[in-house]
């Protein structure tokens, strides 16, 4: 969730984001301008997703795939039932709960952002407790679906903007925050191996050796998993 500043590690991030000189362009430096900005085009469509959209049915899964850590398996069924009530992809949640909290309902950023799926308080109701699984699901799941479908149904694009604000999708990418561009590097090989349905972990293994081993530690010891 866009929030105010980083913290240690990859879930919590910052909530934001040439002079050009002048002259006359020669003939001999607009064609290697032109081949050049084309090269860049054509590499960027090679480069971009096939999107996951709410609206195909066959894009959203039954449940969610064995390759999370066992924290995010406890939730499970919950994560099942809040992706149906919000029309997402479940592994699409557990991915993000994935980096953002571990499956610890307790987590809390040094920006302030709380819970499983780490929700800034601006998002929440002067009623609700940020704690509670079911409001911060449906507080941060809200935010996500949001995030989708300004995306067009990008689920690459998506995360970006749960992350680092809705209005990052927009830009491009090299403007993108430091550790917007890290969740999605990390965050976008997860949820696409549940998309190929790959029965490996690597991809949550490479983000839990990068920045997740405390934090799932953490979140073990919550859920009473830790052996």
């Amino acid at each position: 969730m866009p929030r105010a500043r980083s913290t240690e590690t990859i879930r919590q991030t910052a909530a934001s984001p040439q002079e050009q000189g002048s002259g006359c362009l020669s003939g001999f430096t607009v064609i290697p301008l032109s081949v050049i900005f084309v090269s860049y085009l054509l590499a960027s469509l090679a480069m971009k997703t096939n999107p996951v959209l709410i609206t195909r049915p066959d894009a959203i899964s039954s449940s969610i795939s064995s390759i999370f850590t066992k924290e995010i398996q406890f939730w499970g069924g919950s994560i099942t039932r809040w992706a149906a009530a919000s029309g997402l992809d479940p592994n699409l949640v557990a991915t993000i709960m994935q980096i953002e909290s571990c499956g610890d309902p307790r987590a809390k950023s040094s920006a302030d952002a709380m819970g499983l799926f780490q929700v800034m308080p601006f998002h929440f109701l002067v009623t609700d407790d940020p704690y509670n699984p079911e409001t911060n699901a449906e507080r941060g799941l809200a935010y996500l679906k949001r995030s989708l479908e300004t995306a067009s149904g990008d689920a690459r694009l998506a995360m970006a903007g749960y992350n680092g604000g809705i209005g990052v999708i927009a830009r491009s990418e090299w403007t993108w925050h430091a550790e917007t561009k890290r969740y999605v590097q990390f965050g976008w090989p997860i949820y696409s191996a549940t998309i190929n349905g790959t029965t490996s972990d690597e991809a949550v293994q490479n983000w839990y050796v990068k920045y997740g081993a405390s934090l799932c530690r953490q979140a073990s010891r919550r859920l009473g998993l830790a052996e």
